[in-house]
């Protein structure tokens, strides 16, 4: 569909309503050479929610096996954690 530039301007609006609708571009003309195109954006489907990282992690070893200390999960210690944060009283 071709369509003035003065008619684009007055009625811009609902032009770009109408191409949303159906999916058809918009040729824009001045003096009867066209000099824009309208066109709808195509939608993209969302990125799903689980595994969209997949392949982006790699392993460079084993990081349980180079802990120097035992975890506090590990030893029972869990409870002491946050022992010298707490005030002492």
């Amino acid at each position: 569909m071709n369509i003035s530039a003065a008619e684009f301007k007055a009625k811009c609006l609902k032009l770009l309503d109408k191409v949303a609708a159906t999916h058809e571009p918009l040729v824009i003309t001045k003096r009867g050479r066209p000099v824009a195109k309208l066109v709808p954006i195509e939608q993209q489907a969302l990125a799903p929610l689980f595994g969209y990282m997949k392949g982006t992690v790699t392993l460079s070893g084993d990081i349980v096996a180079s802990q120097q200390e035992p975890w506090s999960a590990e030893t029972g210690d869990e409870d002491d954690l946050y022992a010298d944060l707490m005030p002492v009283k």
